[in-house]
């Protein structure tokens, strides 16, 4: 009894550590994310391709993680790839300082695929060294206390790089971004140090959770791929914050819209505090829905899709301060609920001797369908926006059969084999 508490408490240990270590990850990547978009501008690169290079990123970003996570599964190397993936991650960021020229933004993009592909390798794995501690801790609780940590770190990063620009008034524009980006160095080198710091700490976290008596060969079970494809449809339907700041900063900011009431309480200077409160929510029901999820299992999914699903109809449809409040705070939910629920279900359903394949197909169907369905929701933006809502609310809440219908499936399963 006494090695089983050891064994519990060192796993939390873990997570928190693990958690921390994410912290300030994010505070690197997502200070640098806050002013990229604007550097890039500045160092002479187009709209157009400003755009090419995001979804550029973001496709090899989600599509290399199935292939990293079957090399994962293969070698075991777990944090070997979990260490090479953020030096490539967190170095790629400060040397965006270091860019300039004539062809400094072909070498900031360059440093931005980098960026990407450090995410792609280190992803699968990094979720399955989680996945291990959380197994012992409870799979929905521990994947969302790293949710919480994580979502810190973001809201951190551009709060730094507000300050820095707040108190350095001397110099060129392109001269304190390139600074801001020099600074997030600390936050990165803090983030390798203490992920150094854990791996020698715990060198084994496969131990956590213990092996099975056979050897479990992945198969792409039933429930697995009714599962995929309901986190595909809730993926395709939800979509990227860009489009909702867009929409919000056309309404809300142009004192000839007809809503210059609203203008004090949604405007240039407050639209990135509406972030940063979807990002406090998206915190909060990570860690709600998390601990939801181990008591009530699926029933968490259903309800966060279902809370969250129609938050495009508040903050699209109703000029509404409260209403686009209302929107976004939703939106938040959405988001909480699938940084944690979704990988933990992962855990739940996937053997550990193939997880981080398991974690691999995830990512890549997940940021797929991401991806194309924030280009079709931009598209139907420009050509009829109920014809947006509609696809946006549907697809999510089609979701929902599909994951009741994996939970029955997987309940079967366990009963066949117990």
């Amino acid at each position: 009894m006494k090695c089983s508490k050891k064994r519990i408490s060192q796993a939390m240990g873990f997570i928190l550590l693990f958690g921390i270590v994410s912290l300030f990850s994010d505070m690197t990547h997502e200070g640098a994310a806050s002013i990229r978009g604007a550097y890039l501008t500045l160092l002479g690169a187009s709209a157009g391709m400003i755009g090419f290079i995001s979804g550029l990123g973001e496709l090899i970003g989600y599509s290399m993680r199935y292939v990293f996570g079957k090399l994962a599964d293969k070698t075991k190397k777990y944090w070997s790839l979990t260490i090479i993936g953020y030096v490539l991650d967190i170095i790629a960021v400060p040397a965006l300082a270091l860019v300039g020229g004539a062809y400094g933004w072909l070498w900031a993009c360059i440093l931005l695929i980098i960026q990407r592909m450090g995410k792609a390798i280190k992803k699968p794995a990094k979720d399955t060294i989680m996945s291990f501690a959380a197994s012992q801790e409870g799979v929905g609780k521990s994947f969302g206390i790293q949710e919480v940590l994580d979502q810190i770190g973001a809201f951190l990063g551009p709060v730094l790089l507000y300050l820095i620009m707040l108190f350095k008034t001397e110099g060129s524009t392109f001269q304190i971004y390139a600074m801001c980006f020099a600074v997030l160095a600390i936050p990165g080198a803090i983030t390798l140090i203490l992920l150094l710091f854990t791996k020698h700490k715990f060198p084994n976290p496969e131990n956590f959770e213990p092996s099975p008596k056979e050897y479990v060969p992945f198969k792409l079970k039933k429930e697995f791929i009714l599962y995929i494809a309901g986190i595909s449809l809730f993926a395709f339907g939800f979509m990227d914050y860009s489009l909702i700041l867009m929409h919000i900063s056309r309404v809300y900011t142009n004192l000839a819209s007809g809503f210059a009431e609203n203008s004090s309480l949604v405007n240039t200077g407050t639209i990135p505090l509406l972030y940063a409160g979807a990002m406090l929510i998206d915190a909060v029901s990570a860690l709600l829905f998390g601990l939801l999820y181990d008591k009530k299992g699926v029933k968490a999914l259903v309800w966060s899709t279902i809370i969250s699903a129609p938050f495009s109809v508040f903050i699209f449809t109703i000029h509404s301060v409260p209403m686009v409040l209302l929107g976004v705070a939703l939106w938040g939910v959405g988001m909480g609920a699938q940084e944690s629920i979704l990988k933990a279900s992962v855990t739940t359903m996937v053997p550990k001797s193939s997880r981080a394949t398991g974690y691999g197909i995830f990512e890549f169907a997940f940021g797929i369908f991401w991806f194309l369905g924030s280009w079709l929701l931009g598209i139907l933006y420009d050509i009829s926006i109920p014809a947006m809502i509609a696809v946006s609310v549907i697809a999510q809440l089609a979701a929902v059969p599909l994951y009741i219908n994996s939970s029955k499936q997987h309940k079967k399963h366990l009963e066949d084999i117990a």
